[in-house]
């Protein structure tokens, strides 16, 4: 059912307090609940839920936690941990009165990003909205862009082949067991002494040692497979509770080290990538890339970002520039002039390739654009205060649609750092300007 309104009380309550009288209305997060259109969110979700069952929970609770979470980069028990002892969280998402507990289910949030996920580019959106009327970001400021791509890393370790072979015995193990499929043998201790000396070995550079290690572990996942296989045949529903892990564990067994195509190199994230940006200090890393779209210019507020979207695939950075440009261009309603990329770019398929200019050019490179494309790299930094101060570091979500919401979020909460940051900078000059005001008049009395 649609989400339930938040009902404002007509008269004071003798045992709660009210938060408008116990916070100070000033604070950054008071003026940014009130300029967030909180009304136009609602509408923009309405198509997602029936009009029958039980009332979701509001709109402005559940999207205010999300901003929370990500602002000030805390995970989802954290930020509900926070909720109850902070009185500014309380009245951001909505509370008329302090709380002493929680209103709400903590589950709420992963019901929430399972259902609206393909939708969250609307609070990219609001917050550019937001900067725009607080005067921190320009219109002009949005028709010169930087494009960039780079990983978000997934929340795996650090994929070897045995340490996955020793994975899919231990889960294969562990799912006859739930299931009451017999086993001959399930090799647990057998494979994990191995899979640690196949570590050793490998610290020690002994590979010779190491690979006689792998192949044990190869063979005993093998034997599992052929054995679980003998056991459900005929029985399709134990057919269809072994068949993802079979196929998980088949394919484990096969790859090897240097193969190309396709690799599993996560048990429970089977969608993570493997994905090399030439780093000295990371050579591969593995979860999934990433395009981000900033402002070229540094305005008023910071560089803030216009669009953020996962790329599975490990897609060739040029074949993804011309979807990139289309969707920033819908957010943010302003045509795009010009383009600023770096060499990864070379051979993309943008509508406009002449506004198009890589980092190296030469030609066509001259006055302004020249100052632009000097500030292309100003983007790297961006990437960075999403990564250090957000949660574009490390995903927790799962799939591909967990990958896509975590990028769109962290330059969500990127966007808002720049908000918060920006009103407390004009606070700051309001007060100034004040105290200027009257100060000369209390020194002549003090004089007199």
């Amino acid at each position: 059912m649609r989400p339930k309104q938040q009902e404002r009380a007509t008269h004071d309550d003798l045992f709660r307090s009210r938060l408008d009288q116990i916070i100070n209305l000033k604070h950054e997060l008071v003026v940014l609940a009130d300029k967030i259109d909180w009304a136009w969110l609602d509408a923009q979700l309405a198509d997602y839920f029936s009009d029958q069952g039980r009332p979701a929970e509001p709109v402005r609770f559940m999207l205010g936690m999300f901003i929370l979470k990500h602002t000030y980069a805390l995970s989802d028990e954290q930020v509900w941990d926070r909720w109850v002892h902070d009185p500014y969280f309380q009245y951001f998402t909505g509370e008329e009165f302090f709380q002493h507990d929680l209103p709400h289910e903590r589950s709420g949030m992963s019901h929430w990003r399972n259902r609206i996920g393909e939708t969250l580019d609307i609070l990219l959106q609001e917050s550019l909205r937001v900067a725009h009327d607080t005067g921190a970001l320009k219109k002009s400021d949005l028709a010169r862009v930087t494009v960039d791509t780079t990983v978000q890393p997934k929340n795996i370790t650090h994929p070897t082949d045995a340490k996955l072979l020793l994975v899919a015995i231990q889960q294969l193990g562990k799912l006859a067991k739930e299931h009451g499929v017999p086993l001959r043998q399930s090799y647990g201790r057998v494979a994990k002494t191995a899979s640690m000396m196949a570590g050793r070995y490998a610290h020690a550079k002994q590979f010779k040692r190491m690979n006689r290690q792998i192949k044990f572990l190869r063979t005993r996942l093998g034997r599992i497979i052929r054995d679980i296989g003998r056991k459900i045949e005929g029985d399709d529903a134990l057919g269809a509770v072994f068949a993802v892990p079979l196929i998980k564990a088949r394919q484990i067994r096969r790859q090897k080290q240097r193969q190309r195509g396709w690799k599993l190199y996560s048990w429970h994230a089977p969608e993570t990538e493997c994905i090399g940006k030439g780093k000295a200090a990371k050579p591969y890393e593995f979860g999934v890339k990433v395009s981000l779209t900033t402002t070229n210019k540094r305005c008023m507020g910071g560089q803030f970002i216009l669009h953020a979207k996962a790329l599975p695939g490990n897609p060739y950075d040029g074949h993804t520039l011309k979807e990139v440009l289309a969707e920033t261009k819908d957010l943010t309603g302003r045509e795009i002039e010009r383009v600023y990329v770096d060499k990864g770019y070379r051979g993309h398929h943008a509508p406009k390739p002449l506004r198009v200019f890589r980092s190296g050019q030469k030609r066509g490179v001259h006055g302004q654009i020249k100052r632009e494309l000097r500030r292309r790299s100003a983007i790297e930094a961006v990437i960075g205060h999403c990564k250090t101060d957000g949660h574009l570091n490390r995903n927790y979500l799962k799939g591909r649609q967990g990958d896509n919401i975590n990028a769109v979020m962290s330059a969500v909460g990127y966007n808002f750092r720049l908000i918060l940051k920006w009103l407390r900078y004009l606070l700051r000059k309001i007060i100034a300007a004040i105290w200027a005001a009257i100060a000369p008049a209390s020194m002549l009395k003090m004089a007199s």
